[in-house]
């Protein structure tokens, strides 16, 4: 049990390796676009702040995910790790393609694949949770975008006056403090999905007596992320920071305050959000602002396709990789 235990713990930190890797896009697209930090300068500021997160959240987000989505009775290690392994082929092909999916949505899409592949009922799905994480992934953008749009008046009236030139300089400075906000939120809601799917997994084994995460996991999850963020994902960078829309840093600020706005909120409200969705809707939200032709709805159209595979398609590769599992000679369960 103990060895199997050790394996999902692993591939959960790897899970959170990709997650990072992928929201790199989200907590440094706009920073980067408007050429305040260059790419490597940004992705340690963002991985700074990812960690810096643990200082201040709690693990409402982790507590949804562990015991919010599927009914935790059911579960054992084979299905936790089909589970993670269905989000992690996921995201993984999405970002090497530069999509930016939710790496959120592929892990509960991934929770629930493993978990009716196992049970063969949908009585193991928690409705509550699911309505809420899907009212979500329409509200979550609706919510980025408009905030934009608000913000993006509001400052451009109370500065309309002012010279260009020094409007520029005083918002690459606001910007900086606006991306960190962002990954404060990303940290603060991505990390902990990873905790939540470990204490799952500890908790079916009988090692914690609650789906609650631990104090090693919560620093786990935080650091993996961060390394993940480090290394960025090139390619979802370009499109989400250059092919949706062309950013100033007055429009930078905007964006990334929203989202980070949007993200605090629902991190404090235990609700499991995907950073990709609210970011890009704040983005098309400020573009759409100046004028609705400044958005590429193509470019934007395409991202919204691979938002609505996300769940369906994870959850289709974790139910294969459970009867995969069930076929190796893994440790006793």
């Amino acid at each position: 049990m103990l060895t199997m235990v050790i394996i999902i713990v692993l591939v959960a930190f790897a899970f959170d390796f990709v997650n990072g890797m992928n929201d790199a896009a989200n907590s440094i697209a706009t920073i980067v676009s408007t050429r305040v930090l260059s790419p490597k300068v940004a992705v340690v500021w963002a991985a700074f702040f990812n960690f810096a997160a643990i200082l201040i959240f709690g693990t409402a987000v982790a507590k949804t995910i562990g015991a919010g989505i599927v009914d935790v009775t059911v579960v054992n290690q084979n299905m936790v790790l089909a589970a993670l392994l269905g989000a992690i082929l996921w995201s993984y092909t999405c970002t090497h393609f530069g999509l930016p999916i939710s790496v959120s949505h592929a892990l509960i899409g991934g929770l629930c694949g493993a978990a009716l592949a196992k049970e063969r009922t949908l009585s193991v799905l928690i409705a509550p949770g699911l309505i809420k994480i899907s009212a979500f992934i329409v509200l979550a953008p609706i919510l980025g975008m408009i905030l934009g749009m608000i913000l993006l008046v509001a400052t451009s009236w109370m500065v309309h006056k002012q010279p260009p030139a020094k409007v520029d300089s005083l918002f690459r400075r606001l910007q900086l403090l606006s991306a960190a906000a962002y990954s404060l939120g990303h940290g603060s809601n991505d990390a902990q999905k990873t905790m939540g799917i470990i204490a799952m997994s500890l908790f079916s084994a009988g090692y914690i007596s609650e789906p609650a995460p631990t104090w090693w996991v919560i620093i786990g999850a935080y650091s993996m992320i961060s390394l993940g963020t480090l290394t960025g994902g090139w390619k979802v960078i370009r499109t989400l920071g250059m092919k949706v829309t062309h950013l100033r840093p007055f429009g930078g600020f905007c964006a990334e305050t929203a989202a980070a706005s949007t993200l605090i909120f629902t991190a404090l409200c235990g609700i499991p959000v995907s950073t990709t969705h609210t970011i890009t809707g704040a983005i098309i939200g400020v573009g759409s602002a100046q004028r609705l032709s400044a958005v590429r709805w193509g470019v934007a159209g395409r991202i919204a396709w691979a938002w609505l595979l996300t769940i369906p398609g994870s959850c289709i590769i974790a139910a294969a990789a459970w009867f995969v599992v069930n076929l190796l000679p893994l440790p006793a369960v």
